[in-house]
């Protein structure tokens, strides 16, 4: 039997290669809101960043998230993250 296969993507801040299940995917819904998508199955516009803070921080730093999805990202997004990322490493 063939090994199942791990689907990668790329974090649109570092730029790294990395499993799915090792990111966030930040959404753009049809009507124009960001989401962050833990499902990943959410409708829309879907970029993916790593799950570390250095990854959140950086994308902000840059604005990679609203180059990507084409809209204002509010500071709640990325504080949004940050909460995910501390109450997983717990």
């Amino acid at each position: 039997m063939k090994p199942k296969k791990v689907p990668i993507r790329k974090c649109v801040a570092t730029q790294t290669q990395l499993p799915k299940k090792e990111l966030f995917r930040i959404v753009r819904t049809p009507e124009g809101e960001v989401k962050v998508d833990l499902t990943g199955k959410m409708n829309g516009r879907g970029a993916y960043l790593a799950k570390t803070i250095e990854a959140v921080m950086l994308a902000k730093k840059k604005n990679v998230l609203e180059r990507h999805l084409e809209v204002k990202i509010n500071e709640e997004i990325y504080q949004e993250l940050i909460e995910i990322i501390n109450n997983e490493q717990k």
